[in-house]
């Protein structure tokens, strides 16, 4: 009966200690982990829009069509 009684007093400490078994300290982590990744996304997402600006295209315009349009 001792054997049994250690058996469980064990597994209720591990079951503690576990982190599926301990819906508190699970949700408090994987709630910092959901903060943490997404901080980690709006970091890359701003470095990637700031490093990549979009150049000015020199793209062909047909002279009647500028602003000070230009006849021949």
């Amino acid at each position: 009966m001792n054997l049994e009684q250690e058996y469980q007093q064990e597994l209720a400490k591990s079951e503690k200690r576990d982190f599926t078994h301990s819906w508190v300290s699970s949700s408090g982590f994987l709630f910092y982990l959901q903060v943490g990744c997404l901080v980690a996304f709006l970091f890359g997402a701003i470095l990637m829009l700031t490093s990549k600006r979009y150049e000015k295209i020199k793209a062909p315009v047909q002279e009647s069509s500028l602003y000070t349009p230009q006849y021949k």
